[in-house]
């Protein structure tokens, strides 16, 4: 019999928290999934793992026995994984970079080229990946170091350099009447709906849309988009407002969408993440170095 590593993630979760909702918060999943993966990995195993009522899911003696088990399980097939994705990028002297949107922006380039020479005869692939994943690939071991924009999921369990910080601003339709505004309060922009990314997300696609800096305000949710130029289509054609970068204004100009400076939020971060397993690889080491060493100077 064969259980998928997801499955067993995914009980550790519920094990873990004793609630459907929370666990699927916490693996940016929705619930009625996450029931679903649930009940299958009870199917496969012909076990009853949990008993279900209003207070929660509490472990049976077999979910329990399981549950003691998985972490160190888990724990183990990811360092194989890793060590084996890394040995096969080092076989072919390929550094796998992950990157959302603009990467570290203007500071890309001169990071890249920094390592070639630090690495003559490695090259640096870039991986672009979508919102969905906003570890760039990390979390499942699919690049060996990554470009990100602070907060995201998982950070706590990997290492993280802080490059630079920059305000957030709003991207608004052409059209819209506080586009001619120089600067606009966030609260200004409380009733508006939102483009925003999948739910799946979770505390990174709260973190753009600022549900802590609202004061309980609900948000409204006119779009969800996945990619850039889905994003930008659906602020040009009305859809919603949606907060990002002040360097978006830079790296995704386009007609019908406006960017405008936002008081009253907190700034962005962006920083190099690796593995705790890659704290003596020395090809992520050199990069991270290069990353530290070709960062702006904020004063």
């Amino acid at each position: 019999m064969d259980v998928h590593t997801r499955l067993l993630r995914y009980f550790l979760a519920v094990a873990e928290e004793g609630n459907l909702t929370r666990a699927a918060e916490r693996l940016f999943v929705s619930q009625p999934a996450l029931t679903k993966q649930i009940k299958q990995l009870e199917t496969l195993l012909g076990l009853t793992l949990f008993t279900r009522s209003r207070a929660g899911m509490a472990l049976t003696g077999p979910g329990r026995t399981l549950a003691e088990r998985i972490p160190v399980l888990l724990s183990d097939w990811d360092q194989v994984l890793r060590e084996t994705k890394t040995a096969a990028s080092r076989a072919a002297r390929v550094l796998r970079i992950g990157y959302l949107a603009s990467a570290a922006n203007e500071t890309t380039p001169g990071i890249i080229t920094a390592f070639g020479r630090c690495r003559p005869g490695w090259r640096a692939e870039m991986r672009q990946a979508s919102w969905s994943d906003p570890t760039a690939g990390l979390a499942d071991a699919d690049v060996d170091v990554a470009l990100l924009r602070l907060p995201f999921p998982c950070q706590d369990a990997l290492r993280v350099e802080v490059l630079f910080t920059e305000p957030r601003w709003v991207a608004l339709p052409a059209s819209h009447p506080l586009a001619a505004c120089e600067r606009i309060p966030f609260r200004d922009l409380w009733d508006e709906p939102f483009v925003a990314a999948p739910p799946e997300t979770g505390a990174w696609r709260e973190y753009w849309l600022a549900t802590d800096e609202r004061e309980g305000h609900p948000v409204r949710i006119g779009a969800v988009t996945d990619q850039p130029d889905d994003w930008l289509s659906a602020i040009a054609n009305g859809y919603g407002i949606a907060l990002t970068p002040e360097s978006s204004a830079r790296f995704y100009a386009r007609p019908g969408v406006t960017y405008r400076p936002v008081s009253g939020l907190s700034p962005s971060s962006v920083g190099v993440a690796w593995a705790p397993s890659n704290d003596t690889n020395p090809e992520v080491q050199d990069f991270v170095r290069c990353c530290l060493e070709t960062r702006p100077d904020q004063g």
